[in-house]
């Protein structure tokens, strides 16, 4: 694999990641209890990984 696709796929799957991240955040507001909570919370981790991965590069 060239390097050039690596970089597409891995900018493929950080957009999809980044995607479903927010969604569960979003979907989590709607529902009360736990549940909501923790999809928040899934969602929530998700975002902050893409984040430290990101800024990995700049150490």
């Amino acid at each position: 694999m060239s390097e050039n696709a690596k970089k597409i796929l891995i900018g493929i799957i950080v957009a999809v990641i980044f995607v479903a991240s927010v969604a569960l955040v979003v979907v989590g507001q709607k529902h009360i209890g736990p549940k909501g909570l923790g999809m928040m919370m899934v969602g929530l981790l998700g975002l902050v990984s893409l984040l430290g991965l990101y800024n990995r590069q700049y150490k």
